[in-house]
């Protein structure tokens, strides 16, 4: 542990879209934000090769390559991004109080804001096949990425109502939606179900589940394999779309913050606002619902407002 505490005004845990645009807020509200950003810099985004629906970018632009421009812009304010893991928090209870963090296991600082965008991390089966063509058809997102399947095959995988949600989705722009469920049942409302029933080009294929992601570069089709009976199927698709939830990075801030019974962070009503004091969140860690680069810049940006606020009220 360092000898010395550094003492800052407000602190950026996290840098995605959420995180650099409440750095770019702050930073111009001469609040000289200190932002760590995380063993993956730029966040979830940086995992998409090609980002369409961000407003501003006329013509696509590429998921590491926005990060950076983000990055840039929070820098040119006087934004302090350091790579950098927050290891331990001791977080304040009290209006004015000073939120203790440590960085890297060693650093100890003292700020008296704390804008918390560690985001959410999604889940996937773990297959070496599925992990190689992440960005090459394999994708999280129905709404990022969908886009890209226009009039092609794609196979969605999850039970709950995201898979569903994602699988009705997709069936209005790809001609034929497979989801693969690992079950003999979905776990999706009743009324999801309905709509996936409804929606003429869905199949859904029951105890089936991926054996592997086929392709070399970029995927050409999945061998799923029937649970029950052994039996292997190779399915010709161009995307793969993994729906089967995701983790937010909340596991830090356990014991100091309200979370739901699946992690997210508890915000007051409309604000970034947690339970405590002089402590918001931002993005994915605060939003199972949207989850996308512009409203998770949305809500960096009212973080930003709410900590100058909170300040201001204080001095």
């Amino acid at each position: 542990m360092s000898n010395t505490i550094e003492k800052i005004k407000c602190l950026i845990i996290g840098s995605g879209p959420a995180g650099y645009t409440a750095a770019i807020y702050a930073a111009r509200a001469d609040m000289k934000p200190v932002m760590y950003t995380g063993m993956q810099m730029g966040g979830q985004l940086t995992t998409t090769t090609e980002v369409d629906n961000f407003p501003g970018y006329a013509n696509g632009t590429d998921g590491t390559a926005m990060m950076e421009d983000l990055k840039k812009q929070a820098e040119r304010f006087g934004t302090e991004v350091r790579f950098g893991v927050v290891t331990k928090v001791e977080l304040s209870t009290e209006v004015g109080g000073i939120h203790k963090v440590i960085v890297d296991e060693e650093k100890e600082i003292e700020a008296e804001t704390v804008i918390i965008s560690t985001g959410a991390t999604a889940k996937y089966l773990g297959l070496e096949s599925e992990q190689r063509l992440i960005g090459g058809g394999v994708s999280a997102c129905a709404t990022c990425d969908g886009f890209f399947y226009k009039g092609q095959d794609v196979v969605v995988v999850g039970a709950g109502d995201t898979a569903a949600e994602e699988a009705t989705y997709l069936a209005n722009i790809c001609k034929k939606v497979t989801i693969l469920v690992r079950k003999d049942y979905m776990r999706a409302s009743k009324a999801m179900q309905h709509r996936v029933n409804k929606t003429e080009n869905i199949e859904v294929l029951y105890n089936t589940e991926i054996d592997e992601v086929l392709g070399s570069n970029v995927v050409e089709g999945v061998r799923a394999i029937n649970n029950q009976t052994k039996e292997t199927t190779d399915i010709s698709v161009t995307g793969v779309f993994i729906a089967i939830g995701h983790k937010p990075n909340s596991d830090l801030f356990k014991g100091f913050l309200d979370m739901d019974d699946t992690g997210y962070l508890i915000t007051k009503g409309k604000s970034t606002k947690t339970n405590l004091p002089g402590v918001f969140a931002a993005g994915d860690i605060q939003d199972k619902e949207y989850r996308q680069a512009v409203t998770a810049a949305g809500t960096g940006c009212m973080a930003a407002l709410d900590a100058e606020r909170y300040l201001g009220a204080l001095h």
